[in-house]
């Protein structure tokens, strides 16, 4: 049963998701199981360097935070290392290489869209995937045709936890962030969806880092699968 987290004081007066109008996702670890093939990139990388492959399971929970994740989990450094941004580059290009081998829609999640579809309820996709890999890779899942909204990484000057992205997707929309509620499996989607002033929703079925668990980040209401969210989303209003 889709549950309400412990609320922040600074959530009194948070939108209600029964008030909305239009659902937006975050994509990795929300719509799609996209940890099979980021975890493949980062592993190709040290096969080239003679180290032993890491479980998947092992780098799963990290798929959210993307190559900063992935290459922290697989070789122990982080953003200031001088040999960081080498290795971005040499991970994205393994991930836009296969970017779509094993990823797939999580169970629950087509009928979850369709339902939204059949009741004419606009949704879109929010991301801090960069352009490049959010484009193709939606479109491989066949949902670009149907999203109201696809928002990467590098559409605005800010990513998440920043509002921009969402603020942006309201406005595509043509919706006030009021009207809208975001689902995320990360942290960061939640602080920003709290800071875009949109109802929030925590996928605890996703991947939600290594740190805080879902119940201390202080979202509206907490899913443990994608059928508890479209129960939950079953109030959303009609645009027509």
């Amino acid at each position: 049963m889709s549950q309400t987290s412990t609320p922040s004081t600074r959530h009194d007066n948070a939108p209600q998701v029964a008030r909305c109008r239009a659902a937006l996702f975050d994509l990795d670890g929300t719509l799609a199981d996209t940890a099979p093939d980021l975890v493949a990139a980062v592993n190709k990388m040290r096969r080239v360097r003679g180290l032993e492959l890491v479980p998947v399971e092992q780098l799963r929970p990290l798929a959210s935070a993307g190559a900063r994740g992935l290459i922290g989990g697989a070789f122990g450094i982080d953003p200031t290392h001088h040999e960081f941004a080498s290795m971005r580059e040499e991970f994205l290009a393994n991930y836009e290489a296969d970017l779509c081998i094993e990823t797939t829609l999580f169970p629950g999640i087509t009928e979850l869209l369709d339902a939204l579809d059949a009741r004419g309820v606009r949704w879109g996709i929010v991301t801090n995937k960069v352009g490049r890999l959010t484009v193709p890779l939606v479109e491989q899942l066949g949902l670009a045709a149907r999203a109201g909204c696809i928002v990467s990484g590098d559409t605005t000057p800010h990513s998440k936890p920043h509002p921009a992205p969402l603020l942006h997707a309201a406005e595509t929309l043509a919706l006030p962030p009021e009207r809208i509620v975001y689902i995320g499996d990360d942290l960061r989607d939640v602080q920003a969806g709290f800071a875009a002033g949109m109802a929030t929703v925590a996928a605890a079925y996703g991947y939600c880092g290594t740190d805080l668990p879902p119940a201390m980040w202080h979202a509206q209401h907490i899913v443990d699968s994608p059928r508890q969210l479209q129960h939950l989303l079953d109030s959303l209003a009609s645009l027509g």
